[in-house]
């Protein structure tokens, strides 16, 4: 399929706002263009019961986490959301549309992590924050006003890689149980070969270019880039994992690599669903309002958690 008018549209506007590739900044500059270009986003917003902008104790320090709340009894279960932006840029604003759809979906209480980023803190700190704060989520149920039995990640680029890392970091480290796991448009592997990443090097947002910075201000080109916990395809071992469903675009650099996880947990004995949305570039999932295929991907991906729910 070509490119949806959507999205070509979209592309437009942000290319005639000027800013430069984010390989031709600071991380701090990246990261104030980001915040500029997403205020020029007309997204939808989705109303919830509350929002609450709050903390918990992380790893090394306090860490700003946001609760969005539906707006009846308590006894609401727990998604937890971890925001994109390749690690280095992104925070508690980043992915609002993705929170408030999820909280209203899946009638959820969902947590929203402003994680440590890089490369001021490199792997695996973010992802060391993303648990710690599942964990700490889990065991504050109570004053929380969740039910800590039903309990699920979701994230889109680098926060769908987090998704996959926490569902991953749960299961080996024996809790919190994690009944799903959702991942958009993830980034899950560091092999910038793939046919997707040569035919949509440029020209769709997100670049070949780009990724590559992103992975070297997050791990560094060692060791650690090699670690499942950061590249979630070279996990040795992916059965036990979570319910999982994966949803990527067409032009997105990344779409290889999230079908290629998506038929490894299968074959692994995950229940999986991984789908391809035509037309697409990357993150269209957080465009509720301006592409339609969004609020589909939302629908979508809550279907699946509350499927999974259902077997708790």
């Amino acid at each position: 399929m070509p490119l949806h008018p959507q999205s070509a549209d979209a592309l437009e506007k942000a290319a005639a706002m000027g800013f430069p590739p984010v390989t031709d900044v600071t991380p701090e500059e990246a990261r104030d263009n980001a915040r500029i270009g997403r205020s020029a986003i007309e997204a939808e917003v989705e109303p919830v019961g509350s929002v609450e902008d709050s903390s918990f104790p992380g790893p090394k320090s306090e860490i700003p986490i946001r609760i969005y709340r539906p707006d009846d009894d308590e006894g609401h279960p727990l998604v937890m959301l971890f925001h994109g932006g390749g690690w280095v840029i992104g925070d508690l604003d980043a992915e609002d549309t993705t929170a408030r759809g999820t909280c209203s979906r899946v009638n959820a209480v969902v947590v929203s992590v402003d994680y440590r980023l890089a490369p001021e803190t490199r792997f695996p700190g973010a992802v060391e924050d993303c648990y710690e704060a599942t964990k700490w989520a889990v065991e504050n149920s109570d004053s929380l006003g969740i039910d800590g039995s039903r309990v699920a990640t979701t994230g889109t680029s680098a926060g769908g890689n987090l998704s996959g890392a926490v569902s991953m970091m749960a299961r080996d480290l024996g809790g919190p149980a994690i009944s799903h796991q959702v991942l958009f448009c993830p980034v899950i592997d560091f092999d910038f070969n793939r046919q997707s990443y040569i035919e949509c090097a440029e020209g769709y947002g997100l670049t070949r270019e780009a990724m590559i910075w992103y992975w070297n201000q997050y791990t560094g080109t060692g060791e650690d880039r090699s670690n499942p916990y950061a590249a979630l395809i070279k996990a040795s071992d992916l059965s036990g994992l979570p319910d999982a469903t994966i949803i990527a675009a067409q032009y997105d650099p990344l779409v290889d690599e999230a079908v290629a996880y998506g038929d490894a947990l299968k074959a692994a004995g995950v229940d999986t669903l991984s789908v391809v949305y035509d037309g697409m570039t990357h993150g269209f999932n957080n465009r509720t309002g301006v592409i339609d295929a969004a609020k589909e991907a939302m629908d979508q991906s809550a279907e699946r958690i509350l499927s999974s729910f259902a077997k708790v």
